[in-house]
């Protein structure tokens, strides 16, 4: 009895039905990686040479010079803060050569910094990812999977661009330029004030990168996009109230908070650059999103646009010669709302497998 009521107010046994198998079903829809996979990848073979295309705008960008910016000895007051090392939790171990482990933290030292960049990697596109396939096994939608994983790719590199585009632009100094400027603590100016630093140069480099923060904008676009995901599959607002399922909407954006809250904590960036690094990569994740997936907040959040367009084109054919053992029927479906709609789908007359939740969003 007690369990009954829990269940009325925790949308438990949802969430399963998002990540776990069920009866064995057959819809128009429903296309897995070793039948459409290669149909869908061609279709979007454009796209993928664009992915390419950014990756090697990318690494242009973070090869060439940002600007160095005028730093005079006035404006040092404010950027004497220590030269830290970056601090990594102690799973990213795999991902640098040289770490060293105290009291449980690997932290790397500053020539490994461009080894955050595979941690940014791990965890803001890799762990989206193994999420959506985790749901492909559940749902066997290779359109969902196909333009999850695209969408993510694209909203990670468009900001990783914009971004790197803007640091070089700008090249503001880091909190702790004085002492990448001077690291002997020997100031050195010339005629006009202006600094000259006599530190290593890959220090001097990094140390007019600060402005907008490269790891904030990169988790808020794959944290933020795995969060609209996850909004979408779980039908955070649906109307019925169940705070549950916007803890689990939450947690990828206070990941990339806490992601950003640590770059000031070492003082590689300025506040300022952390808060604009996070609106950037929320909002370009959000653009990325909206080009495959209905918004959240929409009756058909659940799935991709190409998802419903494949329903539309086979309900056309839906009256149409098939195989002796597929029945194909016009399913009037109730949505979460109480909306009500219509969706074909071809029914295996050997399978006891109900549809009431494709359309729902409850698979």
């Amino acid at each position: 009895m007690a369990g009954g009521r829990l269940g009325s107010f925790f949308p438990f046994s949802y969430f399963r039905s998002v990540f776990q198998g069920g009866q064995r079903e057959i819809e128009i829809g429903a296309h897995t990686i070793r039948s459409h996979g290669a149909a869908v990848a061609r279709n979007h073979m454009h796209d993928w040479m664009i992915l390419v295309i950014l990756v090697v705008i990318e690494v242009i960008l973070f090869v060439i010079h940002p600007f160095y910016r005028f730093v005079g000895k006035d404006m040092m007051d404010d950027l004497k803060y220590p030269l830290k090392d970056n601090t990594v939790p102690v799973w990213a171990v795999p991902v640098s050569s040289t770490p060293f482990v105290s009291q449980g933290i690997v932290q790397f030292s500053l020539p490994n910094f461009h080894a955050l960049h595979v941690l940014v990697t791990m965890y803001a596109v890799l762990l989206p990812i193994v999420v959506f396939l985790l749901i492909y096994l559940r749902r066997r939608d290779v359109y969902d999977l196909h333009h999850a994983v695209l969408g993510l790719l694209f909203a990670v590199l468009i900001t990783g661009v914009i971004t790197d585009s803007i640091k070089n632009a700008v090249g503001r100094p880091r909190p702790d330029f004085f002492w990448r400027c001077f690291p002997d603590g020997v100031e050195v100016y010339d005629r006009w004030g202006d600094a000259i630093c006599h530190g290593k140069d890959s220090d001097i480099k990094e140390g007019h990168k600060s402005f907008p923060s490269g790891h904030t904008s990169w988790s808020f676009a794959g944290l933020g996009f795995l969060s609209l995901y996850l909004s979408g599959k779980i039908q955070a607002f649906d109307r019925r109230g169940h705070v549950a399922k916007l803890c689990i909407v939450f947690l990828p954006l206070l990941v990339a908070s806490l992601v950003g809250i640590s770059r000031v904590d070492d003082y590689w960036h300025h506040w300022q650059d952390v808060f604009a690094g996070g609106i950037l990569g929320l909002v370009v994740a959000t653009f990325c999103y909206c080009q495959f997936f209905p918004p959240p907040y929409h009756e058909q959040g659940w799935g991709p646009y190409a998802y419903f367009k494949a329903l539309e084109e086979l309900r056309g054919n839906s009256n149409g010669a098939g195989p002796a053992n597929v029945q194909y029927h016009q399913n009037p479906t109730r949505g979460p709302n109480g909306e009500t709609f219509t969706a074909a789908f071809a029914v295996d007359q050997d399978s006891n497998a109900t549809f009431d939740e494709l359309e729902s969003g409850r698979r």
